[in-house]
């Protein structure tokens, strides 16, 4: 089966032909393929080299983020570009800018052919109107801006929105991706860094604006964020959000759970990363943990977030076997 359609199928809710798809939909970490490359893993093998290597359907990113190459950097992790209005001003001509789109583009006429053949899947990434502030103002402005400079945030989120809009309609040109993932990153291990109130103020309003536009072209709309997003499930699902990912069990999300009170959430990663350097019966337990969920569609099982280098490469190739064979035990368990 066209690798592709059996992706689109799956989060259709639709039986494949043969199995699940088999992604990792982050790369891995380079200290995991470095341990790797010294375990037998081939030299100086690209992304696309090692998902060939372990026989994995290739998902390629498009980044359609709002800041250029030019953007000055923070100079620390989580540091602040801007402060102010002012500072807003002073930056502005590196953020959504036409090289970004006409980059996004050149991408996709890269991998558009394959596209078409239906051997590639095509993920775009969007900036979110959580991530995109945070990474001018800073983690920690960022948190007060909500309160210290609410109408920057809205006219931040405006003028994302708006680029967001334009990169769907120019990218979609050459190609329709099969994804969307909002960048966002709102919560941590005890749930969501924002309320309610701020979501639906701040976030709400450019969602609801920018979602049709994905929608009309049949793009699944998903938002990544870490952490446990278990309480946010309602408030995306509000703001026109299909669905979510990595889902990462150790910040306490439950995908067994969010399926029960959420039939119809499309969802991706889910599997227990932690459990991944503790052999096969630690590795077998968890896919029977996960086994309802896979058997239920529009669940695109994945590590859920980068493999750690803690995991040898023998133990990886346990995680693949193990993860053919529920791929395909599920659809065979599928019942529509």
């Amino acid at each position: 089966m066209a690798i592709r359609e059996r992706f689109l199928r799956t989060l259709n809710f639709e039986k494949p032909d043969d199995r699940l798809p088999m992604i990792e939909w982050a790369p891995w970490w380079g200290e995991t393929t470095a341990r790797w490359s010294k375990e037998g893993l081939p030299k100086d093998m690209s992304q696309e080299d090692c998902v060939n290597y372990f026989r994995l359907d290739p998902k390629f990113l498009i980044y359609g983020g709002g800041k250029s190459r030019r953007c000055p950097k923070p100079s620390t992790h989580g540091g602040s570009i801007m402060e102010d209005e002012e500072d807003y001003q002073y930056i502005r001509e590196f953020l959504f800018t036409d090289d970004i789109i006409e980059n996004a583009k050149k991408r996709a006429m890269e991998l558009k052919e394959r596209h078409d053949d239906g051997k590639i899947i095509i993920r775009l990434w969007l900036d979110g109107f959580f991530w995109f502030p945070r990474t001018l103002f800073g983690i920690e402005n960022h948190l007060y801006a909500f309160y210290d400079y609410p109408e920057l945030m809205h006219k931040i989120n405006e003028e994302l929105s708006d680029f967001n809009i334009r990169m769907i309609e120019e990218l979609s040109e050459i190609l329709v991706p099969d994804m969307v993932g909002f960048a966002e990153d709102m919560s941590y291990n005890h749930g969501p860094m924002l309320s309610y109130d701020l979501f639906k103020e701040f976030l709400v309003p450019y969602y609801q604006k920018v979602n049709p536009y994905i929608k009309e072209r049949g793009i699944k709309i998903f938002v990544d964020s870490d952490g446990d997003v278990t309480n946010m499930i309602p408030w995306l699902l509000e703001a026109g959000i299909e669905g979510v990912f990595p889902l990462e069990k150790q910040a306490g999300v439950d995908i067994v759970k969010l399926r029960e009170d959420y039939p119809t959430l499309l969802m991706m990663g889910g599997y227990d990363k932690m459990v991944m350097s503790k052999g096969r019966e630690a590795m077998e337990r968890e896919f029977e943990r996960l086994f309802p969920v896979m058997k239920s569609g529009g669940y695109i099982p994945s590590v859920d977030h980068q493999t750690p280098p803690e995991v040898s490469l023998d133990n990886y190739r346990i995680y693949l076997e193990l993860f053919n064979k529920y791929t395909h035990m599920a659809v065979e368990h599928m019942t529509y």
